[in-house]
């Protein structure tokens, strides 16, 4: 899709990076918590993911404006304001967290196929990794990327959709679980939803994705946009599966102890469509977030090493797909995610998280890069709560990791 300025696009066409931002923040842990918390708690917590939706929209909007107004990448910027150090400890941070979380999205890929099928998971776990990987070597990668992104969304979105309908929640107590509450033993939960839709990696990434795509300065208006889009249709597809459990399993006392137990649960609606039609959303979540997630990592980490960022670049393919393999082998090897790789990467997240979001807030509020953009009052509140959200949950997770 070729980029010329002044010309109008449709809204749909439009949307590339925002929507690879929420694909790849929206994985299947995100399923599993959304549907954990409408199963337990109803609609008490729809407020919460409100919140957390509109604090991703605002760092992704300075990332957006940061990446149209400089002519160097977002980690370029923090070596030249803080240093070479400073810059390899975000990439390699990145990094780290990506790779940890990879086997996640992985399993649940290889989960969706092998429950539909009756088969065991890991030769679907190989076939998707290679299918990942093949994706590095078509030409103009982006582009690619991008399609399987839309799609991906698109799928989830429907899925979804039809699933909210299909439920017909009660329009009270969701106007209810508007209104801030936090249920008694909600707050592990509470944090999980609020980590998995408040993702740092990806509001920073958006600043590499509107360069990649080649967006103008005049098109500040409309890149800004797309990027709000994208995270609002995350937020949608969050509510939409939190509601879905509230409306189902809730009132039936059911526990999730797996996304599939959703799906299964949607039997009486569904009828033997029930379990695909769920598992069609797993692997969108699954699959777009795998790709995601490794891009993130792997240009991020190619980027504060020097070896660049472009997506067709030999260097950024090879840190790609070493992510990749990474979730594969955890996967193939453990099963399961196993609890030391989430408290490594929880532990990487203590101290890269919060430091990246008051990284990328300076720099939104620094004229001489900024100029005319630079951040207003409107864009700094959001963006100091959301900052202090982030210090929150870092030291609600420094508190439980090493010192409960």
């Amino acid at each position: 899709m070729e980029i010329t300025s002044g010309v109008k696009r449709s809204w749909w066409r439009s949307l590339g990076p925002g929507l690879i931002t929420a694909a790849l923040v929206f994985g299947p842990g995100s399923l599993t918590v959304m549907s954990k918390l409408g199963a337990i708690h109803g609609y008490d917590l729809l407020w919460v993911l409100v919140i957390t939706t509109i604090l991703m929209m605002a760092f992704t909007a300075m990332s957006a404006r940061i990446g149209l107004v400089s002519s160097i990448s977002l980690l370029q910027l923090f070596r030249n304001k803080w240093g070479k150090g400073v810059a390899i400890f975000t990439g390699l941070a990145i990094f780290f967290v990506t790779a940890s979380f990879q086997a996640g999205n992985t399993i649940g890929a290889g989960i969706a196929f092998a429950e539909s099928f009756q088969t065991s998971a890991a030769p679907w776990i190989v076939f998707i990794s290679l299918l990942a990987i093949g994706l590095l070597f078509f030409k103009s990668f982006y582009r690619i990327l991008e399609k399987v992104m839309m799609l991906m969304v698109a799928l989830m979105l429907i899925s979804f959709i039809f699933t909210v309908i299909l439920a017909k929640p009660n329009l009270i107590n969701l106007a209810q679980g508007l209104i801030p509450t936090i249920p008694k033993g909600s707050l592990l939960l509470v944090i999980a939803m609020v980590a998995s839709s408040f993702s740092m990696a990806g509001a920073f990434y958006q600043a590499y994705l509107v360069q990649e795509k080649g967006w103008k300065l005049s098109e500040m208006k409309l890149a800004t946009n797309e990027g709000l889009s994208g995270i609002l249709v995350l937020g949608m597809i969050s509510g939409m599966i939190l509601i879905s459990a509230a409306s189902i399993l809730h009132p039936q006392g059911i526990q999730v102890t797996a996304a599939g137990d959703m799906g299964k649960s949607l039997e009486p609606l569904y009828g033997n469509f029930a379990t695909a039609i769920f598992m069609l959303g797993l692997f969108g979540a699954s699959f777009s977030s795998l790709v995601g997630n490794a891009t993130i990592g792997g240009t991020l980490f190619a980027d504060a090493i020097s070896l660049g960022r472009n997506l067709n670049s030999f260097p950024v393919k090879a840190l790609i797909t070493t992510v990749i393999l990474i979730g594969t082998s955890v996967a193939l090897i453990f099963g399961k995610l196993p609890l030391e790789l989430i408290i490594f990467a929880q532990g990487i997240t203590i101290f890269a998280v919060p430091f990246i979001g008051f990284g990328i807030l300076l720099i939104a509020n620094d004229s001489r890069i900024m100029g005319e953009y630079t951040n207003k009052k409107r864009h700094n509140i959001p963006g100091v709560i959301g900052l202090l959200v982030l210090l929150a949950l870092a030291g609600t997770n420094f508190y439980s990791l090493f010192l409960s």
